[in-house]
């Protein structure tokens, strides 16, 4: 067990990272096929090729998953993917050609680096070659340029990042999660309820604003400007339709939500992939695979922002009395 996502039999993830422009892409290989659903909760979502996840769709598995920087610029990188899949000859076979199913989705990282650096096809096909079991978390892949902790723009924000996490159960059942945190508002430890990373008193300060706090007393961003987005990514060995999958993505966003305050907002484009690759042999209740989803992912948020590097930019958790009390 890696305690990562790949802990699901037949998934690999890989990372591409610029570490000049501060981005990157990750993408979540399952070349065996994959049944997947995705829930949408903020309201700007960057997606490519998610119409084949709608229950109506002829497709009914998926072989990819693309998360990456560099906004809508970034999906460029699901080329790359599709390009790697296609020379293993994996795909939906349409009798002259397979054609890989690899919905993406994109977060807005073009303010802490380079906003020219953006994923590209190549970097898409880098990750692929680097897929494997072990998963690096923190300031990786599509988590390199996330940030958090928004209301009052880039320079009072901390950082975000990727972070993976995975439960066995002893009837073989097994769930993982996969997440990337560029969120508009504060990172929250659902355990003790308490802000463990996100909007900062002033740019000098480690101390917390919360943002919660900061509406109720008037504070409002009325500008798009920096634009944020969490992008989930749950996954299980269990078996299920795309109907029956795409409700353990909508269960999972519990996770989002006991997690970071406030969520789905306006300026968020918040999604929860869930990708189901049917290999347990016994049948398993959805709703014990959609509250497991949530835990697993409310983890994944927590190690994402835990093992985030700044750079020297911008603050951390790292950087913070209780994350160096952690380490």
């Amino acid at each position: 067990m890696f305690n990562a996502i790949t802990d699901i039999q037949g998934l690999k993830v890989g990372h591409a990272s610029d570490f000049k422009g501060y981005t990157g892409c990750t993408v979540i290989l399952c070349e065996e096929g994959a049944t997947c659903g995705i829930d949408v909760r903020g309201s700007a979502s960057g997606t490519r090729q998610t119409d084949a996840l709608n229950i109506g769709h002829i497709v009914e598995k998926v072989h990819g998953i693309l998360l990456a920087g560099g906004s809508s610029f970034g999906l460029d990188a699901a080329s790359g993917v599709c390009r790697y899949l296609e020379e293993k000859k994996v795909g939906f076979d349409v009798g002259v050609a397979r054609i890989p199913i690899v919905p993406s989705a994109v977060i807005f990282d073009l303010t802490i680096g380079d906003p020219h650096a953006r994923p590209t096809p190549d970097m898409g096909y880098e990750a692929c070659l680097r897929a494997g079991s072990e998963v690096e978390e923190g300031s990786i892949g599509a988590g390199t340029g996330a940030t958090i902790g928004k209301l009052f723009e880039f320079p009072r924000s901390m950082k975000g990042g990727l972070g993976t996490c995975s439960l066995a159960m002893p009837d073989g059942l097994r769930i993982g999660a996969l997440v990337v945190v560029n969120a508009f508002g504060d990172i929250i430890d659902n355990v003790t309820g308490k802000i463990i990373a996100g909007l900062r008193k002033s740019e000098n300060s480690l101390d917390f604003a919360n943002t919660v706090t900061q509406i109720k007393e008037g504070a409002v961003k009325k500008h798009f400007g920096i634009v944020n987005t969490t992008l989930g990514v749950v996954a299980t060995n269990a078996k299920f339709n795309k109907k029956d999958i795409t409700k353990i993505a909508q269960m999972a966003q519990g996770g989002l939500i006991r997690t970071i305050s406030p969520v789905h907002t306006t300026f968020d484009g918040d999604l929860v992939f869930a990708l189901a690759t049917g290999t347990l042999e016994e049948e398993a209740d959805i709703n014990k695979v959609g509250v497991l989803a949530e835990f697993v992912l409310m983890e994944a948020i927590k190690r994402a922002v835990k093992k985030a590097d700044g750079f020297g930019i911008i603050p951390a958790f790292q950087n913070t009395r209780k994350g160096r009390k952690t380490r």
